[in-house]
């Protein structure tokens, strides 16, 4: 998909090392699952923010997932990525198969959570990543709403304001402030570089290495004379 391209080959390890050249701040996501971990998740954020379910005092009618999805996305959905928050619900389900094909439709580039998301199988399917906690089974409809599209959220306690760039890989995410992204992108591909040159002088290392230890093995194996 085009919105892979400008992060073609990069790890998630490049871009956090990058931004931690131009600032001090968190910027990375552990500990995230995905139903394809082989799937780069790549675009600007779009942000939900769940709030504990409230019938009596959140109109399920206004607040619920197509209401603040649609209002997220805006008119130019395609390429977004969906942050949602759960705001400490992390064993809960943020959406699932069905709900999330709205994603699929619209052309996202997927969705991050910290809360989990259900129906695995569906979700592979889909075109789009999706990187979450876990994955759920039961509904979380009962516990948590959707409640505001496009604030700044705190996803394991980094900071995600709207338009800002979110990167997933099976070893994390990074978010990166859109005014960064360029020279982070260079860095992170000069970083690439350099851990290249760096193996292959290992390799060249341990190479020379090998060879001295077969010359000391060679001259030490031959007879041993004796002067009477």
């Amino acid at each position: 998909m085009d919105h892979e391209s400008p992060v073609e080959g990069l790890k998630c390890a490049d871009l956090v090392d990058a931004m931690g050249r131009l600032h001090r701040h968190r910027c990375h996501i552990l500990d995230l699952v995905s139903p394809t971990p082989g799937r780069v998740l790549f675009g600007a954020a779009v942000t939900i923010s769940y709030f504990p379910s409230c019938s009596a005092g959140l109109d399920p009618e206004r607040y619920n997932l197509a209401n603040l999805f649609y209002e997220a996305v805006g008119n130019d959905p395609e390429g977004k990525v969906l942050v949602l928050a759960s705001n400490g619900y992390v064993d809960v389900s943020m959406g699932g198969g069905t709900k999330l094909s709205r994603l699929q439709h619209h052309g996202l580039a997927g969705v991050l959570t910290d809360g989990r998301l259900r129906d695995f199988d569906e979700l592979a399917g889909y075109d789009f990543a999706a990187y979450c906690a876990g994955e759920a089974t039961r509904w979380g409809g009962g516990e948590v709403t959707p409640f505001q599209a496009n604030v700044p959220v705190v996803l394991k306690g980094v900071g995600v304001i709207p338009g800002q760039y979110v990167f997933a890989d099976s070893s994390g995410a990074v978010v990166i402030p859109p005014g960064d992204l360029e020279g982070v992108l260079a860095e992170a591909r000069s970083i690439e570089a350099d851990d290249a040159r760096f193996r292959e002088q290992i390799a060249r290392e341990d190479a020379a290495g090998a060879g001295r230890d077969r010359g000391a093995r060679g001259s030490s194996s031959g007879p041993t004379g004796h002067v009477g």
